[in-house]
């Protein structure tokens, strides 16, 4: 008796269709949309520029030797130091890590933890983000460190055929252009009580390969872009509302605790450079505006700022302290123009040097 399962010829049938028409069809529909989508998003102010993903600070991370410059912090070095300025100043190539909405501890750490490391460490301090205790601050970091520990070949290759695209198309673009991103941007009404995050500022820098930011010119000058990203601050550096299933007391009890660790953390990570021969200065960049008032009401210097210093006996050099680094302007709160840049990196210079020497 033949089983129920036993192998039987099919084949399926392939319909009549004109096929290469077909091929040629979507072909030219696809190359039209894809150019209707490229010229909307340099209509609406997009150019091709690199996007700055884990891959792309991974490969920045791999070029650190024993005995180089790093940069490490938040957005303010990446739009704020010149790499060529800095490297005709100090005799050396930086290499760029500092990470936009991202908190400079772990990379600090992972670098001292570098039983090879023995260079320079340029680190930047915005104070509510590099004490934060945990969340997105802490994930951009831990995200970019966890690609560049396991970066397969695979990974590698598909981020090299990347670049080339992202160097000529103005639509690519992962933060803003994304069907996540743009569904985001909706503007649907949010609901009564619930803990949405403010939104991130949208593109307004340039990124080359080295990852050295560049504001663009449309939001470094009056306009519908910087008004955008300047008012988006505020709430950006608001902390949020304890979580309501915790009590008030021990929610402020257990940051207070992860605050006093990342100092002692932060002596140790220095006490491991400098005990290899290496160096580490701490940097406050400008800001601006409502901003800088935000943050010197919530973190003022005489708190985490001078703790710090203290506490790693680090030099640190504070913009305000200092008449030629402090009389800069930026455009939207935070970061200084593609060609204030220059200069405030050609005014740091001095006080780096004196910073660093032996």
């Amino acid at each position: 008796m033949p089983s129920s399962t036993s192998n039987f010829d099919f084949e399926r049938p392939v319909p009549e269709l004109p096929w290469r028409g077909l091929v040629i069809a979507v072909a030219v529909l696809t190359l039209v949309a894809a150019a209707a989508w490229e010229l909307h998003a340099r209509a609406v102010g997009y150019a091709p520029t690199l996007n700055d993903t884990p891959d792309l600070w991974a490969q920045q991370r791999g070029k650190v030797e024993p005995d180089s410059l790093v940069i490490v912090g938040d957005s303010r070095p990446h739009f704020d130091l010149d790499l060529d300025e800095l490297e005709r100043g100090l005799g050396q190539r930086p290499i760029q890590l500092a990470l936009d909405g991202s908190c400079a501890f772990p990379i600090l750490a992972d670098v001292a933890a570098d039983e090879k490391f023995h260079g320079t460490v340029i680190c930047s301090v915005v104070p509510l983000m590099f004490f934060a205790p945990g969340g997105p601050l802490l994930e951009t970091s831990e995200k970019a460190l966890k690609r560049y520990h396991t970066w397969t070949w695979a990974q590698r290759t598909s981020h090299e055929l990347g670049m080339l695209a992202e160097e000529h198309l103005a639509c690519m673009k992962n933060d803003d252009l994304t069907l996540s991103a743009l569904l985001t941007s909706l503007p649907i009404a949010n609901r009564p009580n619930a803990l949405v995050g403010p939104a991130f500022p949208p593109y307004f820098n340039s990124l080359d390969r080295e990852r050295r930011a560049r504001m663009v010119e449309a939001c470094a000058k009056p306009g519908p872009l910087q008004e955008r990203v300047k008012t988006g601050w505020l709430p950006l550096f608001t902390p949020p509302p304890p979580p309501t299933y915790v009590p008030k007391e021990a929610f402020l009890e257990g940051v207070n605790k992860a605050i006093s660790a990342r100092f002692q953390d932060t002596a140790s990570a220095v006490a491991k450079i400098r005990a290899r021969g290496g160096k580490v200065v701490f940097v406050r960049f400008p800001n601006d505006g409502e901003l800088r008032k935000h943050e010197d009401n919530l973190t003022p210097r005489v708190g985490p700022w001078d703790q710090l210093i203290k506490v790693t006996g680090a030099p640190g050099i504070y913009f305000q302290d200092y008449a030629e680094l402090s009389n800069f302007s930026c455009p939207e709160w935070s970061h200084l123009s593609a060609p204030d840049s220059i200069e405030f990196t050609k005014r740091l210079l001095p006080h780096l040097k004196k910073a660093l020497a032996p």
